[in-house]
């Protein structure tokens, strides 16, 4: 469910007409609907009311500030994999015990800058990673809590970059060698390995991969227990899917339904870490028609945004639908690209659109998640606009980068 619909022929976001945006605001810009982002949330929370439960949401799905607080209002965590997505949550007031620290990756630095903000948890991903947390825990004379992240080796139906829960994937460890160094850990002084974090990809549209894993890690849980190490947090992770296209995802609701029996029973405290679920469909990038180019083997609709702005299309072949925000007559055929010096660049191909001339502004939809996050500075292109719509208001939630800030950082060089 999403407040994006037309009302006699014009695109709405909630109660603002796109195109009123559109003459105070230069193209291109992504726009969010408060609405959506707050019942996404709510469906969440709702489903899991019955058992201890955190939603930790994922910063790196889109990480504006503005939205990060609305979320922190509602009384969501973080789920964080850098330094820098750390600051821009506690710079959003979100409690640092609501904080998890992810990623196979973490620098010195980071973990630093974690502990010294007493975050709720680290996962970790390798003993290494174990073993350099526990020192740097210890210098600062503080013991801190941790989860083993488990790959439990586990298929799921979406984009191969996707899928983090294989045992060819980076992440994580296998279960049998987790289960003995969950042992060999369980020693050292300055971590409390007291969790388990499993997270099996994202863009998962069905529930049966969640169980399939979870029945693997209940098992483990109960090994555990067998040992006197017991498990006290359970991080499923995040990756639920959200429609672009034709997808019939879970809903909140159902998803609980699923996986609640094989939770209920092992007295823990639940860890979601959704992002796609909350933001992604409740965010759009509206751009402008610069010019209709008809080629001998296709027609072109160039517009005035590109990889640099949306590189899910580019980079993962993913689906957006591309809509006029004023509805028009006729069909074309056309691939719809950006101005970016690359192949690759472009926001759908082979697209039935209805007729669009130059000056006309479309709607690349679904676009809350994984856009401006992934956007990028190449062709020394400005980042857009992130603007927000409550009822019949809109805020700039982030301004447009101007040309300094395209330099910003960086100085030329005497005598070179």
């Amino acid at each position: 469910m999403h407040y994006f619909f037309f009302k006699n022929n014009h695109l709405y976001c909630e109660n603002v007409r796109i195109i009123d945006i559109v003459k105070k605001i230069k193209t291109p810009f992504y726009l969010y609907s408060h609405r959506t982002i707050y019942e996404h949330f709510n469906k969440i929370d709702e489903a899991f009311k019955d058992i201890p439960h955190i939603i930790c949401y994922s910063l790196k799905a889109n990480s504006n500030l503005s939205i990060l607080k609305m979320l922190q209002k509602m009384g969501s965590g973080a789920d964080i994999v850098s330094g820098g997505e750390l600051y821009k949550a506690l710079k959003a007031g979100i409690p640092a015990k609501k904080i998890v620290f992810a990623g196979v990756g973490k620098t010195d630095e980071e973990i630093e800058y974690a502990i010294k903000s007493d975050i709720l948890m680290f996962n970790i991903e390798s003993i290494s990673e174990a073993e350099k947390i526990n020192s740097i825990a210890r210098k600062f004379k503080r013991k801190v809590d941790a989860a083993l992240r488990i790959n439990p080796d586990v298929d799921v139906d979406t984009h191969h970059y996707d899928i983090t829960g294989k045992k060819e994937n980076k992440f994580g460890l296998n279960i049998e060698l987790g289960k003995k160094l969950f042992i060999r850990l369980n020693k050292l002084k300055n971590l409390n390995i007291c969790g388990i974090h499993v997270h099996i990809g994202s863009q998962i549209t069905k529930v049966t991969p969640y169980i399939m894993a979870l029945k693997k890690v209940v098992k483990l849980i109960d090994d555990l227990d067998k040992i006197g190490i017991k498990i006290k947090r359970l991080n499923i992770g995040g990756g639920l899917g959200i429609i672009y296209k034709d997808e019939t995802p879970s809903t909140a609701k159902e998803f609980a339904d699923n996986i609640l029996p094989l939770i209920k029973p092992l007295d823990v405290t639940l860890i979601l870490e959704p992002g796609r679920f909350i933001v992604g469909n409740a965010g759009i990038l509206v751009t402008k028609v610069l010019y209709i180019k008809k080629g001998g083997v296709k027609n072109f609709v160039i517009v005035d945004a590109g990889m640099s702005d949306l590189i899910r299309p580019s980079l993962y072949g993913a689906y957006h639908n591309i809509i006029p925000i004023i509805k028009t007559k006729g069909v074309i055929k056309v691939d719809v690209v950006g101005p970016i010096c690359e192949s690759g660049d472009f926001l759908g191909k082979d697209r039935e659109l209805p007729k669009v001339k130059e000056g006309d502004f479309l709607a690349v939809m679904g676009a809350g998640a994984y856009g401006f996050t992934m956007a990028s500075n190449y062709n020394a292109r400005r980042r857009p606009a992130e603007i927000i719509v409550k009822d019949d208001k809109f805020w700039i939630a982030r301004k447009r980068e101007t040309y300094k800030d395209l330099i910003k950082g960086e100085k030329i060089i005497k005598g070179l």
